[in-house]
């Protein structure tokens, strides 16, 4: 299901039949650098993980990472969307493209719409985002479409603290 469309993208539920895809991205050097292993090591354990993560969290809370594609050939380029983490208080917004992808705009162009989307279509006043103090990509993509950076903060049951960027809708 189609959830957003940009100039070149479509940001749409995962399903079960991107799995494979799931598994390159979350196995990427980069991924698992800067968000960290998730444990997928086949292609169910991929489908388990959109099934419990992605597919759930649609249903329980309307928004969740979204698949992003590229128009001109359907090709799936890395996932961006919305997540409500329980050691959050705020909504936040997360991206992560495979490196081929990258320095061509599409994370900028998914991130941007998703931030419109969540404030303007889900209503939400505040979007938050986190990274890992060395991910300066990230950092440096946050602050262009409008996060500032906040604080440091700990997240439950990890002992690394990681900036928190925000944007207030009202401000």
């Amino acid at each position: 299901m189609k959830i957003l469309e940009t100039e070149r993208l479509t940001l749409r539920l995962q399903t079960t039949d991107d799995a494979d895809f799931i598994l390159e991205l979350m196995n990427d050097p980069s991924w698992l650098e800067f968000i960290g292993d998730r444990g997928l090591r086949t292609v169910e354990d991929a489908r388990e993980y959109i099934k419990n993560g992605a597919m759930r969290t649609y249903e329980q809370f309307g928004f969740c990472f979204f698949l992003v594609e590229r128009k001109e050939d359907q090709s799936p380029i890395g996932i961006c969307g919305l997540v409500k983490r329980d050691s959050l208080e705020d909504v936040d917004i997360g991206f992560a493209f495979l490196p081929q992808y990258w320095g061509k705009g599409y994370a900028y162009e998914a991130a941007s719409a998703t931030l419109a989307y969540g404030l303007d279509t889900l209503g939400l006043n505040r979007i938050v985002a986190i990274t890992t103090q060395d991910n300066h990509a990230s950092a440096k993509l946050l602050e262009k479409i409008g996060l500032k950076f906040e604080r440091l903060v700990q997240l439950s049951n990890d002992p690394e603290e990681l900036r928190l960027f925000s944007f207030n809708s009202d401000s």
